[in-house]
């Protein structure tokens, strides 16, 4: 196996429907893996893309869906990129956005890692791989559960590496900047917005989901095995200015 071949390794992805979630599964089934393609709709365009592979409903707005997932599989993979956004100001935002976005960003992915770590740790070996934001860094503006959520995931990435990577798993994270995506469609359609943006990106355009894809690749390969707690910044330079 080479440092970045995935052959012989069973992968899954939440939120994998579309966006960053159907370009990392593309790009870990491309790298040899098995991939399960988890969404709360239908991964069908997911799997065309791959040539194959599998699909599985999971929706997270019940953080615990995936508690017998791995019982059920062996899965050496698990990327955690499911996640919802509420957008409204600070003194006008209601407990339910709030509830919500805490369920499935936070809540749910602790939980989904707890039963990989359940079934992965005898093993001796596995990958998790959170997708966390620049609002991990940052406050943002008018999304105040979103940066609580991606915050947290940060947090519990450290924490989560500190505590299993000593037993074969390694935890990380990928903070994505401005990517094109259906989430960005609105600013991009905005040119004051766009450019506003754009300028402030040293690298000088927008992500692609394929840049996150291939950083997902490397995290879940050989070549990372040194590699525990890390978030990394794919955001075209953006926290470096």
């Amino acid at each position: 196996m080479t440092a970045f071949s995935l052959q012989g390794q069973t992968a899954l992805v939440t939120g994998a429907n579309t966006g960053i979630g159907q370009a990392i599964a593309v790009a870990l089934a491309q790298a040899g893996a098995d991939v399960i393609a988890a969404g709360r709709r239908d991964c069908d365009e997911t799997l065309a893309l791959m040539g194959g592979g599998r699909s599985l409903q999971l929706d997270f707005a019940d953080p615990m869906a995936a508690r017998d997932v791995f019982a059920q599989d062996r899965i050496d993979i698990l990327v955690n990129n499911a996640g919802i956004i509420r957008r409204a100001d600070a003194v006008d935002f209601t407990e339910s956005d709030w509830d919500d976005v805490m369920d499935v960003n936070m809540k749910a992915l602790f939980f989904t890692c707890q039963a990989f770590a359940r079934a992965a740790l005898p093993r001796g070996r596995g990958k998790i791989i959170n997708i966390a934001s620049l609002l991990s860094f940052q406050g943002g503006i008018r999304v105040p559960s979103y940066t609580a959520s991606k915050h947290g995931v940060a947090g519990l990435t450290k924490l989560l590496a500190n505590e299993w990577a000593g037993q074969g798993l390694n935890v990380n994270a990928i903070a994505p900047g401005y990517i094109e995506t259906n989430n960005t469609e609105a600013l991009r359609a905005d040119p004051d917005r766009s450019r506003a943006i754009l300028d402030r990106i040293p690298a000088g355009r927008w992500g692609k989901p394929e840049d996150i894809a291939q950083t997902a690749v490397f995290l879940a390969a050989p070549a990372s095995d040194y590699v525990n707690g890390a978030i990394l910044n794919v955001d075209g330079g953006w926290l470096a200015r």
